[in-house]
C-alpha cells in the first residue's frame, strides 16, 4: 500500500552503449531530430541547450546524439536517453559509512515511530484511529477517510516540495515529509489488516481453482511496479541529498507511472481474494490517490525538467506497454539487462519474505486493537 549509480556485478551486466544519460536538463548537448524514413546527410551540429529540445509528434521519429563532423548514419543506433537510468547501482561506489548511517537512521526512525505512534501506552496512533472511527460506524467510511487523510498530506507535501526545499533544504524537507507521512501510512495499513474482513461480503472466490495462484502472482508482479522510486535508499533516508528524478529506463519503458500500475494490480488482486465492501473501499481510495499522484507527478516533473520531461513523456505511456505497441518506445535488444540488477533482486527477496511473514504482520496488527 510507497543518486543513480550502476551495479558492476556479475549478475548485472553493463548496459550497452545505446544507453546515454543526461543527468540534468540544464546541460547542453549536440542533437539532431531525424526521421527514420529519410536519407541521412553529413551535417555538423553545434551544441544546443536542452530547453530547445524538439519533441516528436511522429512516433517514428527519434532523438540521436550527434557529434560535430560525424554523420547521422554513424550514430543511428544510439537513441538518446534524456532521463536517468532507473535501478542503476554500482557496488564499487558505495561507502560503508553511508550504509552505517542508514542503518542507524533506520533504527532511530523505527524506535521513535514505535514510541510516538505505534505503542498504545505512549503513542498517538490509537487516539488518531479512534478519532477517525468516531466519524462513522461503517468500516468502509473509516477506511476511505484514513486513505483520504493520508492522500491529502502525502500529495500535499509532495506538491510543496520545491518551495519546502528552498526554505529548509532537501534533507530537512525529506525528514518532515517522511515524519508526517509514515505514521499515517502505518495507521491506514494496520486498520486495513484488522478490518479487512468486516463489511458486506460481495463474492467468495477463495475456493475457486486457480484463484489463489492468480492472486499470488499478481501481488508478486505488483511490487516490481510499486517501488521503483525508492531504489536509492540512501536518498529515502536523507543520507544522500534527496533528488527529484526523471527516470526513463527499466520499468519506466513499460509505464511512466509504475506505482499507479502496481497499486491497481495490488488492489484488484486483494479485492478479488477478500471480496467484501471494505476491500472495495480501500481499493477505491488507493487507486484514486494514485491517479491523482500520476497527474500531479507529471505536473511537477514538467515544472522541474521542462522540455526534457516532454521528451520522456512523449515516448512513454501511463497505460502499460501502450508506448511500446504504438512505436513511441523502442526497447533495446538487451532490455532484460535493465532488470538484472541488485534493486530488483532485493525487491524479489523482500516480496517473497513479506509473503511468508504475513502471519507475523497480521498478529502484530491485531495486538494494537486499532
Amino acid at each position: 500500500m510507497a543518486t543513480s549509480i550502476f551495479l558492476s556485478h556479475p549478475f548485472s551486466p553493463l548496459l550497452s552503449r545505446k544507453h546515454h544519460k543526461i543527468p540534468s536538463p540544464k546541460q547542453t548537448i549536440a542533437i539532431a531530430y531525424h526521421s527514420t524514413n529519410k536519407p541521412t546527410t553529413k551535417t555538423p551540429f553545434l551544441p544546443l541547450p536542452t530547453s530547445f529540445f524538439p519533441f516528436p509528434s511522429n512516433p517514428r521519429k527519434e532523438f540521436w546524439p550527434i557529434s560535430v563532423g560525424r554523420t547521422q548514419t554513424d550514430e543511428k543506433d544510439e537513441i538518446l536517453v534524456v532521463g536517468e537510468d532507473s535501478a542503476e547501482f554500482e557496488l564499487s561506489k558505495q561507502k560503508i559509512s553511508s550504509w552505517v548511517y542508514f542503518t542507524g537512521i533506520l533504527g532511530v526512525v523505527l524506535y521513535v515511530l514505535n514510541v510516538v505512534w505505534i505503542d498504545n501506552s505512549t503513542g498517538f496512533g490509537k487516539s488518531f484511529i479512534d478519532s477517525v472511527s468516531s466519524i462513522s460506524d461503517s468500516p468502509e467510511i473509516v477506511m476511505l477517510s484514513l486513505t483520504l487523510i493520508f492522500a491529502i498530506v502525502h500529495s500535499g507535501l509532495a506538491s510543496l516540495r520545491d518551495k519546502g526545499e528552498e526554505l529548509i533544504g532537501e534533507r530537512a524537507f525529506r525528514v518532515l515529509f517522511a515524519g508526517v507521512s509514515l505514521p499515517l501510512a502505518v495507521s491506514t495499513i494496520v486498520y486495513f489488516i484488522n478490518h479487512r474482513y468486516d463489511g458486506a461480503q460481495l463474492w467468495q472466490l477463495n475456493s475457486v481453482a486457480g484463484i489463489h495462484e492468480l492472486v499470488w502472482i499478481s501481488n508478486f508482479i505488483s511490487f516490481f511496479f510499486l517501488y521503483p522510486s525508492t531504489f536509492n535508499l540512501l536518498e529515502v533516508a536523507a543520507v544522500d541529498k534527496p533528488k527529484m528524478h526523471l527516470w526513463e529506463t527499466g520499468i519506466m519503458r513499460i509505464t511512466r507511472h509504475p506505482q499507479l500500475v502496481g497499486q491497481v494490480i495490488w488492489c484488484l488482486a486483494h479485492t478479488l481474494w477478500i471480496g467484501n465492501s471494505v476491500a472495495v473501499a480501500a481499493s477505491v481510495g488507493l487507486i484514486g490517490h494514485h491517479l491523482f499522484g500520476a497527474w500531479n507527478g507529471d505536473r511537477r516533473l514538467a515544472i522541474r525538467y521542462g522540455e526534457a520531461f516532454e521528451v520522456v513523456k512523449n515516448r512513454t505511456s501511463i497505460i502499460p506497454f501502450a508506448a511500446i505497441l504504438d512505436g513511441r518506445q523502442k526497447l533495446p535488444e538487451d532490455y532484460y539487462k535493465e532488470f538484472i540488477r541488485l534493486p530488483y533482486l532485493s525487491i524479489t527477496a523482500l516480496t517473497l519474505g513479506a509473503y511468508f511473514l504475513h502471519p507475523i504482520m497480521q498478529a502484530a496488527s491485531y495486538r494494537l486493537h486499532w
